[in-house]
């Protein structure tokens, strides 16, 4: 039986295909966020972005389901390593040490870094809101 090679694993440097280093500082979230969703759909791996899907549990169906199932478990984890070293390797140094946990998925690195980006908008906005009232034309 022949193995398919999975397109996310030819990706050698992530960096030439995702020129955006975010960084906290940096308002290129939704630039950097939008081409790494691209990647993701290109290379077939967009579902590493949602949680991951259940595995039945308990059905009533012998042991065989089970061994047909591991396998793609494990196809599943090696893939979203990979999503996750894609994320660790488009990110500041900075924000790395932010979201670093031990036996995260890609998923939880995503929403840790949507949720520092996008948690304070409506309060940024306010304050530009307040800023451009306030401004002077002369």
């Amino acid at each position: 039986m022949e193995s398919k090679i999975h397109p996310a694993t030819t990706v050698n440097n992530i960096k030439s295909l995702i020129p955006v280093t975010l960084e906290m500082e940096s308002g290129q979230y939704t630039s950097w966020s939008e081409l790494f969703r691209i990647h993701c759909r290109a290379y077939l791996v967009i579902d590493h972005l949602a949680p991951k899907p259940e595995t039945p549990v308990g059905s009533s169906k012998d042991a065989d389901k089970e061994k047909q199932a591991k396998p793609t478990d494990d196809s599943w984890d090696r893939l979203d390593a990979i999503v996750l070293q894609w994320i660790y390797g488009t990110i500041s140094n900075d924000l790395l040490h932010t979201i670093l946990k031990p036996s995260t998925t890609a998923y939880d690195a995503w929403t840790t870094i949507e949720s520092i980006f996008q948690d304070n908008m409506s309060s940024q906005a306010i304050h530009l809101l307040h800023k451009f009232s306030n401004t002077l034309l002369d």
